[in-house]
């Protein structure tokens, strides 16, 4: 095992910036959903949603984020061994796609169950 050297832990996490970087900047999905974020973070602080509520949303977005991330990584990396079109490529990447949009969805109905009765409640007092 290799020794510990704290250099190496640091340019790490350089390299992880870099991807992360590279990730937000180069891909159109990760755009959408950091609107989404966007969207979902202004309209928290709108409604006043609890600090239960906050963290859940958070972990949302952390979990949706982090599963596109995956799938980039993967689509990249079939890309690169598998140049040519090849049924079995395109069954993990549709794989990966998929995943992200089970993730989505799950936020999305987590999004829902927080924000449907703030909604509800502007609804009605508007209407009454």
């Amino acid at each position: 095992m290799e020794k510990f050297s704290t250099r190496k832990r640091i340019r790490s996490f350089g390299y992880a910036w870099k991807g992360i970087r590279s990730f937000v900047s180069k891909e159109h999905n990760a755009w959408i959903h950091c609107t989404a974020i966007i969207i979902v973070t202004v309209t928290g602080f709108c409604f006043g949603i609890t600090r239960n509520e906050w963290i859940a949303i958070i972990l949302c977005f952390g979990v949706v984020l982090a599963a596109e991330g995956f799938n980039t990584a993967i689509e990249r990396l079939v890309n690169l061994v598998s140049p040519e079109r090849n049924p079995i490529a395109g069954d993990v990447k549709d794989i990966a796609a998929g995943s992200v949009l089970i993730c989505a969805i799950v936020a999305a109905i987590v999004g829902i169950i927080i924000f449907m009765p703030y909604v509800l409640a502007v609804l009605l007092c508007n209407m009454g």
